[in-house]
């Protein structure tokens, strides 16, 4: 069974602010968007192969792009400098593989990328795990799934609530 991964649109649709940010100005789709934006749930199968304080890393490899973005649920606010933990099967090995694990901070505006090398399917499917387990926000899990093994980029966003 595939594992849903919730993309900007689905947190519209399960905040129930699909129709308003359909019927708002581009501009006002963020604003729309924040106003009571529920946490991020952990995915199952999310903390598989997790590993507690890997290194910060510049990049993981080539070709390959983790994207995303941070923000405090309720509000929507950007998160800076939040710890994201990065792994996945790649062409370099599995899950475990030391060099297919890496942390990386959010910026300014709560987003985060990170290079690696392609990532492969795994169990079947080709997926990222990401995990936010800094200590100021409950501890969350995601395990986003590509649609296809050819895909070059997978992007994942986090909405954490206070710890």
């Amino acid at each position: 069974m595939q594992t849903p991964f919730y993309n900007r649109r689905s947190l519209l649709v399960s905040s129930g602010l699909a129709a308003a940010a359909l019927a708002l100005p581009t501009g006002l789709v963020s604003a729309a968007r924040a106003a009571g934006l529920p946490p991020t749930q952990s995915m199952r199968g999310g903390a598989n192969n997790y590993r507690p304080g890997a290194p910060m890393v510049e990049r993981l490899g080539s070709g390959f792009w983790v994207t995303g973005t941070v923000r405090r649920a309720g509000d929507g606010a950007p998160i800076r400098g939040a710890r994201i933990q990065i792994w996945a099967a790649t062409t370099l090995g599995g899950e475990r593989e030391p060099r297919n694990h890496g942390s990386v901070l959010t910026g300014a505006d709560g987003s985060f990328r990170l290079e690696t090398e392609q990532i492969v399917p795994n169990f079947g499917q080709p997926h990222a795990h990401l995990a936010y387990d800094d200590g100021a926000f409950k501890t969350v899990f995601l395990r986003p799934v590509m649609p296809s093994a050819s895909d070059t980029s997978v992007n994942a966003d986090f909405v954490l609530a206070p710890a």
